[in-house]
């Protein structure tokens, strides 16, 4: 699998590996040995998101990171349904072709429901979560974020979407509490991967699944009590102003056993707070081995 010319080495130092799903080919990075960490991205973002942490964290576990089709590496199909579950049933069958154990599963934003079904299915194979800045309810009576989701499923969204690239144009700024961290070299390569009208296929379809996807959301949180056993930690950037910081008290009222630690940070913890995140991690599988 070749990567792009683009792709700065130093930044991203990873082999890519291609796995081939729905017709497609869905790439994913696998760096290091030992207890396998999953990591899962939402939009539009890619396994880029992760590179502090696989760095890292690398050094001590097996570190995985895929790209959803129509993301980074992976193919960007006209024909895929792009839906959470779509992406959902990818991201299971990349772990079960892996045969991947004893899971360390790290979520953010679409990530979290799409990883988080994986755990609801195979509670018995995930020995920890790790949440970041997503949900995994319905978003129904989060009136703002369906007023907005309704007008991007029309035209003048899918032009917003498609033709000017507003995921990666626009959003991606607003997911940075400091803007100095989302600098000319790292912003390239989050709009790179989306370059044209039909790359950003994966990105449109998320912006209308925040409604459309409800009644998938709703199935997810009506099984939450199968995550009771799983040990949980919440890196939560609270300066968030992408998703309401009301999601991590919904989190916390349903999870009050776990751990959570908050950052002065935007939407992309993972990027403001890169070592910071990943020590979290480390400690926190370290201290949950059997």
């Amino acid at each position: 699998m070749k990567s792009p010319k683009w792709l700065d080495r130093l930044l991203y130092p990873f082999a890519p590996h291609p796995f081939e799903v729905s017709g497609s080919t869905m790439h994913y990075v696998d760096e290091g040995t030992g207890e396998p960490i999953v990591f899962v991205h939402g939009t539009p973002t890619w396994s880029f998101l992760w590179r502090q942490q696989i760095k890292a964290l690398s050094r001590n576990f097996r570190c995985i990171a895929p790209d959803h089709l129509g993301f980074g590496l992976s193919d960007k199909p006209a024909d895929f349904a792009y839906t959470p579950e779509a992406h959902a049933d990818n991201l299971e069958k990349l772990i079960n072709h892996l045969q991947l154990k004893n899971i360390t599963l790290v979520v953010h934003d679409f990530g979290g429901p799409i990883g988080l079904r994986y755990a609801l299915r195979h509670p018995e194979n995930v020995r920890n979560l790790v949440i970041l800045n997503t949900w995994m309810w319905s978003l129904e009576e989060e009136a703002r974020v369906m007023k907005v989701s309704r007008f991007m499923a029309g035209s003048i969204g899918r032009f917003l979407y498609l033709q000017l690239g507003f995921s990666a144009n626009v959003l991606l700024r607003q997911g940075y509490h400091e803007g100095k961290h989302l600098t000319k070299d790292i912003k390239l390569h989050y709009q790179k991967p989306l370059s044209s009208a039909s790359r950003r296929l994966g990105t449109w379809a998320f912006a209308k699944a925040l409604h459309d996807s409800n009644p998938y959301f709703n199935e997810l949180w009506q099984q939450r009590d199968k995550l009771k056993s799983i040990n949980k930690l919440f890196l939560w950037g609270e300066k968030d102003k992408l998703l309401p910081v009301h999601f991590l008290d919904k989190w916390q009222q349903a999870f009050p056993e776990s751990k959570t630690i908050r950052y002065k940070a935007g939407h992309f913890v993972q990027e403001e707070r890169g070592g910071e995140v990943a020590d979290a991690i480390r400690d926190f599988v370290t201290q949950n081995k059997v």
